[in-house]
């Protein structure tokens, strides 16, 4: 059998949950699709989000996922190093990896994103 995927949602469960929504929306302006009072679920793409869950209000406990890196394939790489280091995002140096541009950095929880765009 073949499974059919619709929609992602990636969720990362967060103590500091202000700051992280805060940071998704205002430094990667990423659009909220969904809030409530404890999730922000922002849009990546038409069938894929990425959701922002306060961890202590949640009904099911954090995998603790410290080894998640939550990839973004981007159509203006530099543009999105050089905003970040002017936002304070601390964005990682650029490297070359498997035929692409690359550069990590992280959210104010400590989750790992990867930015990346063909070379």
């Amino acid at each position: 059998m073949m499974v059919t995927v619709r929609r992602t949602n990636t969720i990362l469960y967060c103590r500091h949950w202000r700051e992280t929504v805060a940071f998704y929306r205002d430094v990667l302006g990423l659009t909220v699709a969904h809030t409530t009072d404890w999730l922000v679920e922002f849009r990546l793409t038409a069938d894929s989000f990425v959701s922002i869950a306060e961890a202590a209000r949640t009904t099911i406990a954090s995998a603790e996922g410290a080894g998640i890196t939550l990839s973004l394939q981007v159509d203006d790489l530099d543009g999105l190093h050089r905003h970040l280091a002017e936002a304070d995002g601390r964005p990682g140096p650029m490297q070359a990896k498997w035929g692409a541009r690359v550069f990590y950095f992280h959210d104010p929880e400590g989750h790992r994103l990867e930015a990346w765009q063909d070379e």
